[in-house]
């Protein structure tokens, strides 16, 4: 299971996310201070003296192992950046970061134990956020056993996730708990938090100035008009996408469905439909499933 073509197409924000956290653990691990890195306590948010300690602890990982992991499911998790375009995901990286550290700051206040005085630093709230519609809205596309214990492929998922939340015991547990809160307060929409987004020049800066990405480059959107939604079963007719398109899907589009674990052919007939646009046929794939 990927999450979709190599490379960071229409995912800017998770590009430069990942070059900044790859670059700070670097530049703080050849320092030797990245084991000082992390949050402690509420001075940490609110204290303007440690303003800077906050921010680099948000980006930088304290181990190469850490790094690995993490960088790999940042990797992986940009198929939500794609999936709900990148002004929005940028508003759920400021609203998991955001709500996960404050998490972690009632915990600390709560807990008061010496072994999580420090906890560790990186990206936790994020990634871990990420898993809640890792959960729900990827399906399973494979099943396999592996000594009579039965697999999927989402399972490398979860195991790199779990090593990275054991990866420093209590204190990379706490802020991988307070990740997956804030994925689940996302989810429910507090605030009506998902239907918020960063202006489009948000988005444009990060294309602008993150280093460029391979692959073919990201398909334009089209104007939406009324059209007849494909004949996927128990779906209702009549809804508002685009037009069908007479040009063939990208291939690149299409493993980016199937790798969400949609079937092929259900794939190509939904961005036929969406004019190619992979954003509008993934919304389409999961209407239908929701349907059935």
């Amino acid at each position: 299971m990927n999450g979709g073509p190599s490379g960071f197409n229409n995912a800017p924000a998770t590009r430069a996310f990942v070059i900044a956290s790859a670059l700070f653990t670097i530049f703080f691990g050849i320092r030797g201070r990245s084991s000082k890195l992390g949050l402690s306590s509420f001075q940490d948010i609110f204290g303007g003296l440690h303003v800077w300690k906050l921010i680099v602890s948000v980006f930088s990982f304290s181990s190469t192992p850490e790094l690995i992991f993490g960088i790999f499911l940042l990797y992986y998790f940009r198929v939500f950046e794609r999936q709900i375009g990148s002004n929005k995901y940028l508003v759920f990286i400021l609203f998991s970061i955001v709500v996960s550290l404050l998490l972690e700051v009632l915990a600390l206040s709560l807990l008061k134990d010496p072994a999580v005085n420090l906890i560790t630093s990186g990206p936790y709230g994020l990634i871990f956020a990420s898993f809640v519609p890792f959960y729900f809205d990827i399906p399973v596309s494979t099943l396999f056993r592996v000594f009579r214990v039965r697999f999927s492929d989402k399972s490398f998922i979860y195991l790199a996730g779990l090593q990275l939340l054991l990866s420093a015991w209590k204190r990379s547990i706490l802020p991988g708990i307070c990740g997956i809160l804030a994925g689940s307060l996302y989810r429910l929409n507090i605030f009506r938090i998902r239907k918020a987004k960063f202006p489009e020049f948000f988005a444009s800066f990060f294309l602008r100035f993150s280093l460029p990405s391979m692959g073919s480059s990201p398909s334009t959107p089209s104007r939406n008009v009324v059209g007849t939604v494909p004949s996927y079963p128990g779906r209702r007719a009549e809804r508002t996408y685009p037009a069908p398109s007479a040009a063939e899907p990208p291939e690149d589009a299409i493993a980016t469905l199937v790798s969400m674990g949609f079937d092929r052919n259900s794939a190509r007939q939904a961005l036929v439909h969406a004019r190619n646009d992979v954003n509008a046929a993934t919304n389409i794939l999961l209407e239908a499933q929701n349907l059935h």
